[in-house]
């Protein structure tokens, strides 16, 4: 049993049709990238396994660990396991860090049917969380995101994932806007926590995360549709070529 898989998925957002027949399989432990042009619909496909309300599914469906998601409330979702790392972490004044965390954990517990957890072992959890995508211990108290630069809320996000261990973790593009510095933080938080039991959907227009968090599998979104999947020598292509060759590719199949 695949860990996702989606099948022939159509998604409106108003009038217009964004995802054209879509189809992305991903397996246990896997990394997987999704490159493509912009307004090929990457952020639009990482939005529809969430379950954005602005989304339609017109057609097509969403399974995850073997359970149809396509219908399914975002909390559903997020309960069964799927994460999703934000281009643009929002701000959420008057909510501390650790207020935050503690309830977002408590949240996946009750859904284990497990009890809260003591605050003890919360603090020492966070802690090894903080170290590893080192985000300084003094942010706990800070309001989620607030003031925070872009690559402290990019941090913020892998400290999520660190806490969480969801079972597949969508980062749509988590990479866009970081120095290199972040950017290491970043892969190293995805290398560390990577392992059988979590699969990563990496969402990206630029290769350089690329060399620090290697994919398995890489796919070329166009169009709403994917066109193209290959290993990690097809982000080496893109990086000498560009998206041109895929366009081409493209047009010339549909005239044949």
């Amino acid at each position: 049993m695949s860990l996702l898989e989606i099948s022939n998925l159509h998604v409106r957002a108003g009038e217009k049709e964004i995802l054209k027949g879509l189809d992305l399989t991903i397996e246990e432990g896997q990394i997987h990238a999704l490159m493509g042009p912009n307004g090929s619909g990457k952020s639009t496909l990482a939005n529809a396994i969430m379950g954005h309300p602005n989304l339609e599914v017109t057609d097509g469906q969403i399974i995850f660990k073997g359970e149809d998601m396509t219908e399914a409330d975002p909390d559903e979702r997020a309960r069964a396991g799927l994460f999703m790392a934000f281009q643009y972490p929002v701000a959420v004044p008057g909510v501390t860090v650790t207020k935050y965390l503690r309830t977002v954990m408590n949240a996946h517990r009750e859904a284990r049917g497990e009890d809260p957890i003591p605050l003890k072992e919360f603090r020492k959890t966070v802690e090894a969380a903080m170290e590893l995508t080192e985000v300084p211990r003094e942010f706990a108290a800070r309001y989620l995101n607030e003031g925070f630069s872009g690559g402290e809320k990019k941090r913020m996000e892998i400290l999520q994932l660190a806490l969480q261990i969801p079972s597949l973790a969508v980062l749509d593009e988590t990479d866009s806007g970081l120095d290199i510095d972040a950017l290491r933080i970043v892969a190293h938080g995805v290398n560390t926590l990577k392992g059988p039991d979590m699969g990563v959907l990496i969402i990206t227009h630029y290769q350089r995360i690329l060399h620090l968090v290697k994919p398995d599998v890489v796919h070329i979104l166009y169009q709403g549709r994917i066109v193209k999947h290959g290993g990690p020598e097809l982000v080496a292509v893109l990086e000498d070529k560009g998206y041109g060759w895929i366009r081409e590719e493209v047009e010339a199949g549909a005239a044949a």
